[in-house]
């Protein structure tokens, strides 16, 4: 008598332990019982909410599918890349599989909307460059805080001198208002971001303009708390900043600063 199908969302069991079930376990246990069924996974990688509220938002959805188990949903939190959202689905064909796949897929984007930055394994910065690339625009970038980090990541996205200018690391005061016509005040504030994107999109001859500036810490600058971060961001004559408040030691706020500018810009872009 052939065994009844897997059910891989067993209630109870912590989203962490399904993965290792759906690589591991279940594969094993399927090729015992005879039963011959495709498992395929695809994962969501997403920005810009912590792995518990991914979790919350998507709790309605995890429990629409515990009856069936098919198809299932995990995370893997991974730093300061993000949160990623694991679909598995089992099929007779990988046809099967992949059109429960593509249908689920459909299911979270409509939940977690522009958090997800795509369905690859890809980081932040090739999506942005794939973004540019589409809309034919270019970028350039400054930076204070980062001191060339989101310029290192950018760079090693293969193809990247298609649509990069380049970068300039204004770390001093002065230099900033030298190169960049940072007015004179605080460098840790709104006018100074948006003086450095625009500063650097029209040095560069860049479409597009994105800064950095802010406090990694170990003290506080401009009166401002370590982990204190603004974003400066000019499309043309478009130009605006954003504040953030990052958690954690010096250079985990400077990593969390690289990727949040580049999603504000890809934000920016699919708007």
């Amino acid at each position: 008598m052939p065994l009844p199908p897997l059910v891989v969302a067993v209630p109870g069991v912590p989203y962490e332990m399904r993965e290792m079930l759906e690589r591991a376990v279940l594969p094993d246990l399927a090729a015992r019982s005879g039963q011959r069924q495709v498992i395929a996974s695809r994962v969501l990688r997403t920005w810009g909410e912590s792995e518990s509220r991914v979790a919350e938002l998507l709790d309605a959805r995890i429990r629409a599918l515990e009856p069936a188990g098919n198809p299932t949903i995990a995370f893997l939190a991974s730093g300061i890349e993000g949160i990623k959202v694991r679909l598995t689905a089992r099929g007779d064909t990988l046809d099967v599989a992949g059109a429960l796949l593509d249908a689920e897929e459909a299911e979270v984007r409509s939940v977690l909307g522009d958090l997800v930055f795509t369905n690859e394994d890809l980081p932040m910065e090739a999506e942005v460059g794939r973004l540019l690339v589409a809309q034919g625009l270019t970028l350039a970038v400054a930076e204070s805080l980062t001191g060339g980090l989101l310029a290192s990541r950018i760079v090693a996205v293969p193809g990247a001198s298609a649509w990069f200018r380049g970068g300039l690391v204004a770390y001093a005061t002065d230099v900033k208002v030298a190169l960049l016509d940072v007015p004179e005040g605080p460098v840790v504030s709104d006018a100074a971001a948006c003086a450095m994107a625009d500063g650097v999109r029209r040095r560069l001859g860049a479409d597009v303009g994105l800064s950095t500036t802010g406090v990694a810490g170990p003290t506080e600058q401009d009166g401002e708390p370590p982990g204190t971060v603004w974003v400066g961001l000019a499309v043309g004559d478009d130009v605006s900043a954003i504040r953030m408040q990052l958690p954690g030691d010096r250079d985990r706020v400077r990593q969390m600063a690289v990727i949040s500018a580049m999603d504000r810009l890809r934000r920016k872009l699919l708007a």
